[in-house]
């Protein structure tokens, strides 16, 4: 397989289009299980992205892929520990995209220690962080609106 073309920039308003069909899509949502409640509600989807957008302390980066947009990463705090959450579109999952923008994300945020959560049963997202250096820390439970139940969250740090 060759290596994707994958690159990382600044998260564009226009952007916000494609990661909102992103977030929209059903098996996507499931796999992720930490979503909005209501994933097809545009007005809460551009009032979450107008407060990333204006929290400077978010790291947050656009990942295109042959030059399309293909996902996004961000660097936040979550839980008072300084961590980082991902989004890549399904038709380009399994091309190592995700791996790659978050290889090159880590390179662009130092911050150590960082952490991660996954879904428990997220493989492939699990495998991606793992790839990237990030170990399992814990496993806790936490609601997930996607699923609309309990269920178990894999807390990963990278050291």
């Amino acid at each position: 397989m060759s290596r994707p073309r994958v690159r990382l920039r600044a998260v564009d308003r226009d952007d916000l289009a494609v990661f909102f069909d992103y977030h929209r899509d059903t098996e996507a949502i499931r796999m992720a299980a930490f979503t909005a409640e209501n994933p097809d509600d545009r007005s809460a989807f551009d009032e979450r992205w107008d407060r990333i957008l204006g929290d400077d302390t978010v790291v947050k980066r656009t990942v295109l892929y042959d030059g399309q947009v293909a996902g996004n990463v961000l660097g936040f705090a979550q839980y008072g520990d300084p961590s980082v959450g991902y989004w890549i579109g399904r038709e380009h999952w399994g091309k190592g995209i995700a791996t790659h923008a978050l290889t090159a994300f880590l390179e662009e945020m130092p911050t150590r220690p960082l952490y991660a959560r996954v879904a428990a049963d997220n493989a492939g997202s699990l495998r991606v962080l793992e790839k990237c250096g990030f170990r399992v820390a814990r496993e806790e439970r936490a609601f997930a609106a996607a699923r609309g139940q309990e269920i178990g969250e894999l807390v990963l740090i990278l050291g």
